[in-house]
């Protein structure tokens, strides 16, 4: 002890005295400088000392020495002591501790930045301080500069790279644009696709409907789509339908797109539907266009997933819009040209097709698209008639539909089941009251009134098959053509078309491929004779209309209405 005496240790030996002359000695950890907060001249770089003068034994054996050096406005300090890393010192843990050297790094602690340092093993290692230099890159080394000089090629190139890239998705991006566009402008063709149309994936009409072919390169044996639902946009007899995101697999972007889902025990309706869509030769501009089918087991369902068009269906389009005459034109030939593709047997290009019939044709079963176009949607009452199919198996397809939109002879259940034909005699008849329906709100029709759906408010919201019996098989009742209609020349025409195709009797109504060559005939006429007159040389609509024209009452044929041909139609499509 004696020895020890000299120097800086002989306060610690005097505070280790004091504290053997109070009682036995208790076991310790090392030795530490000790010292409260004390002005130093270290400017926190390099090598400093503490200049501490106290050295004191550790009371307990997990405690470590250290440092803490803090710079002020005007001055330095130190502080030295003690300390326990399993708990915060101002706020910080202790991470460095096993280290026998006290190196310096720099901490937010409680009370504002600090340097703070802490070591273990050797006697009063917090007594040096270690601050560690920050190397700065001298310009004048000549193996930086190699290196920036080997980089700067490949950074040039790197950037290149990237330019060319982003260039080729925005040239990309903006052919497909203006494609869509093009697409657009296209009036729809009388008859639908041909061969090589209706072979090829249907693209979307526009960038907020899905165009999706994403669903057609996953394995659906094995994984279903990655589809987060969004919000309920319609709910029938048999599924809900909503809107839901088509997640890409590569990027964070999706697609929208409509998915129709259908509880466990409706599997039927979905099958039907989904064996409908299948088939290719149905892909068309006026059907709704189907991405795939999917069975859901753990949520035990079975979804339908098809493009989303927000407009919604034509009933509610109608009921919040009047329409233009040009408007009705283009949607009574999307109708029309939608139920000709579903009932024809053959593609434009001559190849065989199975004939679909829709079997619940309304306003409430057509999407608008987003360039205001039509296209056919729900497809779980539809029946494909398959050559295979016995007059036992079309007898046992039931007696189907909306009664609001049922056929006199499927209301009274006398389907001439012989005659394949009988059953698109059925569609006619639904596909007259979407006509009337759309005619009725338009503007060329003079006073436009609220949307009422077929037969209005002579029946009931949601009328049974006996109510409709008693309007439709013993009044004879059909829904109302003003005299007011008849007085535009397009308008009238439009209207002899929706007579013949609700007759009472199923073989004298039109053909939809008839009629889409009418309507189509008539855009033609009717974009002929504004081309020859003027404004100031048109002659008013109202007088190129003979007065004697009626409907209903004595049959008017299309041939009687001046300046506009009739087309040559017979109830069979293949004449």
């Amino acid at each position: 002890v004696v020895a020890c005496v000299c120097g800086s240790v002989w306060p610690g030996l005097f505070l280790y005295g004091s504290m053997v002359s109070s009682g036995p000695i208790q076991p310790g950890g090392g030795l530490c400088m000790f010292c409260d907060v004390k002005l130093s001249s270290c400017s926190g770089t390099g090598t400093c000392m503490s200049n501490c003068t106290i050295t004191s034994i550790c009371m307990d054996s997990n405690e470590v020495c250290v440092s803490i050096w803090r710079k002020n406005e005007t001055d330095f300090s130190i502080e030295t002591l003690c300390h326990d890393p399993s708990t915060s010192l101002y706020g910080v843990m202790l991470d460095d501790y096993n280290s026998s050297t006290c190196v310096m790094k720099e901490k937010n602690t409680t009370s504002g930045m600090a340097h703070i340092c802490s070591c273990t093993d050797v006697d009063e290692c917090n007594d040096q301080l270690l601050f560690t230099p920050v190397v700065d890159p001298t310009p004048d080394d000549p193996l930086v500069s190699v290196i920036l000089v080997s980089l700067l090629p490949l950074l040039v190139m790197g950037v290149v790279v990237a330019g060319m890239f982003y260039w080729h998705r925005a040239y990309r991006r903006r052919v497909s644009q203006e494609w869509e566009s093009s697409m657009k402008k296209r009036k729809p063709k009388a008859g639908g696709l041909d061969c090589s149309d209706a072979c090829a994936i249907m693209m979307d009409d526009d960038g907020s409907d899905s165009s999706s072919t994403h669903a057609n390169h996953l394995n659906h044996n094995t994984e279903p789509l990655p589809i987060e639902l969004d919000m309920l946009v319609g709910k029938g007899r048999f599924a809900q339908v909503y809107k839901a995101k088509l997640k890409q697999t590569t990027s964070d972007q999706f697609e929208t797109v409509a998915v129709k889902i259908f509880p466990y025990e409706e599997y039927a309706s979905w099958k039907n539907e989904k064996d409908i869509f299948s088939d290719a030769d149905l892909r068309h501009e006026n059907i709704l266009h189907f991405l795939t089918a999917e069975e859901r087991k753990v949520e035990k369902q079975y979804w339908l997933i098809t493009a989303f068009h927000h407009r919604g269906n034509l009933q509610e389009h109608l009921t919040r819009h009047v329409i233009s005459w040009e408007e009705l034109q283009v949607l009574g030939l999307c109708l029309a040209q939608g139920v000709a593709h579903l009932h024809s047997d053959r593609l434009l290009c001559g190849r065989p097709k199975v004939a679909i019939v829709h079997r619940d044709l309304k306003s409430s079963n057509i999407l608008v698209k987003n360039d205001l176009t039509l296209c056919l949607c729900d497809f779980g009452l539809g029946l494909r008639l398959d050559s295979n199919l016995s007059v036992d198996d079309l007898a046992n397809s039931g007696q189907v539909g909306t009664a609001r939109y049922m056929a006199p002879e499927v209301l009274e259940a006398r389907l001439n089941l012989e005659n394949i034909e009988s059953f698109k005699q059925t569609d006619i008849y639904s596909m007259a009251l979407v006509l009337w329906e759309m005619t009725s709100r338009c503007e060329a029709v003079g006073e436009v009134k609220d949307y009422e759906p077929a037969y209005g408010a002579k029946v009931r919201e949601h009328p049974c098959v006996e109510s409709m019996k008693d309007s439709v098989l013993r009044d004879r009742g059909r829904p109302e053509i003003p005299d007011t209609w008849l007085r535009h020349q397009g308008v009238a025409v439009i209207c002899a078309t929706i007579t013949e195709c609700w007759d009472h009797d199923p073989e004298a109504r039109l053909t939809a491929h008839c009629v889409s060559e009418r309507l189509s005939e008539l855009e033609d006429e009717m974009d002929k004779l504004s081309s020859r007159s003027s404004s100031a040389e048109k002659i008013p609509a109202e007088l190129k209309i003979p007065m004697e024209v009626g409907i209903p009452g004595e049959e008017v044929k299309i041939s009687q209405i001046q300046d506009v041909p009739a087309a040559d139609c017979s109830v069979s499509d293949e004449k």
